[in-house]
């Protein structure tokens, strides 16, 4: 496996002194944000598109340090009813990925509206009342299985290998059998992005998880999740307070390791080895009360504690 970390966890820092950063820490490689939720603070989109120049400058910075770029990462709602920009970024996303040869993305499956006329995401998270259903058959047959197909075929015509969307709420596809049910039906392209944190305050598994996906887990966000037991037992895992009111939420993304300790994340990596899944763990820093810095310092000592390099050389012995 591979240490890198997603770029917009030091999004405060300019270019080169976020890259320094990752060289001083021993990593090796950064995932860079390019639109959507994120500000980009770190990837110019349409400047890379059309400058020869520009896309030489960022693979050089890279190179300079001896890092490798992970992945880009659109992490937005593609399929936003009003906000088409977000699904064109996307593209515009894996267009420069081919520019730069780089052969992953991530991104996020995106979230429709309810029918035709509406105008907001509708996130279907239950089986009643029945309304419910039509909701989500309007969304899968109508909008996201007819726009990932043509993503698909975007990313082939541009030599990305493979997409990884993350399973989180708020989309079509936030756990293991949406993921599934999407790449059955669009090719092995679409895989999975898998970040425990979602899948904690969803109340799935991520262990188990890794297991299911298989040969469909591209890439992992490491970042963690603390489950505040007090509020939890009040209000549920169902969460809407402010993200930045940590002791008022029943789950808030916290540093590695102090929302779930070594040994779980021990067993995470092994779990993952045992998946067939020997690529990039990438941390993703969303700890709103840790200095930014210091919180990724400390995610990075964890996991390389923790997390397995080397090839396997054991063979039983001949007797």
């Amino acid at each position: 496996m591979k240490l890198g970390f997603v770029s917009d966890s030091l999004g405060g820092l300019p270019f080169e002194a976020m890259l320094d950063h990752a060289q001083r820490l021993g990593v090796s490689g950064v995932e860079v944000n390019t639109c959507g939720w994120s500000t980009a603070p770190h990837f110019d989109l349409s400047t890379i598109l059309r400058d020869k120049n520009a896309q030489k400058s960022f693979l050089g910075a890279f190179a300079d340090r001896e890092l490798e770029v992970i992945s880009l990462n659109a992490n937005g709602n593609p399929l936003h009813p009003q906000d088409p920009a977000q699904g064109q970024d996307l593209e515009d996303t894996i267009r420069a990925a081919g520019e730069l040869g780089i052969k992953t993305v991530c991104a996020m499956s995106g979230l429709p509206a309810g029918n035709a006329t509406d105008t907001v995401p509708n996130w279907v998270v239950s089986s009643w009342p029945p309304e419910t259903q039509a909701i989500l058959r309007y969304q899968w047959e109508e909008k996201l299985l007819p726009y990932w197909t043509r993503i698909v075929a975007l990313a082939r015509d541009h030599g990305v290998e493979r997409i990884a969307l993350e399973l989180h709420g708020n989309q079509c596809v936030y756990n293991v059998p949406s993921l599934l049910r999407l790449r059955e039906a669009v090719g092995p392209v679409v895989g999975a992005n898998l970040d425990p944190s979602h899948l904690f305050w969803m109340g799935a598994d991520p262990l188990v998880a890794a297991e299911a996906l298989g040969d469909a887990l591209y890439h992992v966000h490491a970042k963690d999740t603390f489950l505040n037991a007090r509020k939890q037992a009040v209000t549920s895992l169902l969460e809407n307070g402010s993200l930045m009111d940590i002791p008022a939420r029943s789950w808030s993304y916290i540093t590695l390791g102090f929302g779930h300790g070594e040994e779980w994340w021990r067993q995470f990596c092994y779990r993952l080895k045992m998946a067939g899944y020997d690529s990039w763990l990438s941390i993703e820093h969303e700890d709103v009360m840790l200095n930014s810095l210091e919180g990724l310092e400390r995610s990075i000592a964890l996991l390389k504690s923790v997390m397995p390099v080397a090839a396997s050389d054991y063979k039983p012995q001949d007797i």
